[in-house]
């Protein structure tokens, strides 16, 4: 593989990738994904690959989500197809990790958000460090959870996916555990003797061996009245429960809302509910659905010129308020798009 920003190779009994852009947080690009899909096709019949891990370069961060730039630019020059295309490959690529045949070996550490936790939280085994934030924080952009995130939100327990999606609250490794976004903590200082052991073994038992005995207290676990909070039917219910709690932390999550894009709030919400009677494509053809629209009639291009472009974090969304988002347009963002409808390879 010749393109810098990843580097893919067979070491021993593993199929190595490693995303290779330190400087830009490794965020994902299209090539990237590609390039992903690409090696996993090929070592999925290879003989000599037992098991695949991914890992990436620098200290800060697995990856910090997409290059959203390109999308951007694309959008605002009325090129909605190339954010499309972009988006169908990386979700196909989400539910390959997802039904890999062979161990999916993900080590994540530092910043991992958007993308990064498409490519990584759906492996078979999923691994933190004591560095590990994990988020969605898409809502604040103008998105809604995706790479699958809503299925993995969905599935979180009690009523903590819906507080993850829709704050973009970052998980520590003991929260990413315990939400089901990660499955083992292995200190960093192990990382260079478990990927020697996965390597020259294949075999993904020798994780075990490495595992911490003992995790620090998940702080979602500490705060029960969170998920309380969260629990309600409607977008609406959690936002009175909020405003009327009398409680510091609720008054700091209904802040936190009231900054996201309205309409990313209220499809994010129904989308995570969805999501719960849902397999992972069709969790991901939801998400699909929003993502089809989200330049032309969301908020995402406005998001990114905020938060990403100018910087001065004063997006002007389309509505005011979660509130004056209609039900009609929530159905509308997250409707069938007819031969447009995401699709999956069997």
């Amino acid at each position: 593989m010749s393109d810098p920003d990843i580097l893919i190779r067979i070491e021993g009994r593993a199929g190595r990738i490693t995303l290779n852009r330190p400087k830009a947080l490794n965020a994902v690009t299209w090539d990237m994904i590609r390039a992903i899909d690409e090696a996993l096709g090929k070592w999925e019949m290879d003989d000599r690959v037992d098991l695949v891990v991914i890992d990436a370069a620098g200290d800060r961060a697995f990856a910090a989500g997409g290059d959203i730039v390109d999308l951007y630019e694309t959008g605002k020059a009325g090129d909605f197809e190339f954010g499309r295309r972009f988006w169908a490959e990386e979700y196909r690529l989400n539910a390959r990790i997802k039904f890999y045949p062979k161990p999916y070996v993900a080590l994540m550490h530092g910043f991992v958000m958007g993308g990064g936790v498409g490519i990584s939280c759906h492996g078979s085994h999923r691994i933190v460090d004591e560095t590990a934030q994990i988020a969605m924080p898409e809502c604040g952009i103008g998105l809604i959870p995706d790479v699958g995130g809503s299925w993995l939100l969905a599935n979180a327990p009690q009523s903590f996916g819906a507080f993850i999606g829709l704050t973009g609250y970052r998980m520590s490794a003991s929260d990413a555990v315990f939400a089901g976004f990660a499955d083992s903590f292995v200190p960093r200082a192990n990382w260079p003797a478990l990927i020697r052991d996965l390597t020259e073994t294949g075999d993904v038992a020798s994780i075990k061996t490495h595992e911490a005995t003992t995790l620090p207290d998940s702080m979602l676990m500490i705060w029960p009245e969170t998920s309380r909070w969260f629990a309600g039917a409607t977008i609406d219910n959690i936002i009175d429960t909020l405003e009327h709690v009398g409680a510091e932390n609720a008054d700091k999550h209904l802040k936190t809302l009231r900054r996201q894009s309205p309409l990313s709030i209220a499809c994010g919400f129904s989308a995570i509910r969805a999501a719960s009677t849902m397999d992972l494509h069709e969790a991901l053809a939801q998400e699909y659905r929003y993502v089809w629209r989200c330049m032309e009639h969301g908020d995402f291009l406005e998001g990114i010129r905020a938060q990403v472009i100018d910087k001065d974090r004063s997006p002007a969304w389309r509505h005011d308020s979660v509130e004056a988002v209609s039900d009609a347009e929530v159905d509308a963002m997250l409707a069938p798009l007819g031969e447009n409808e995401l699709t999956f390879e069997t």
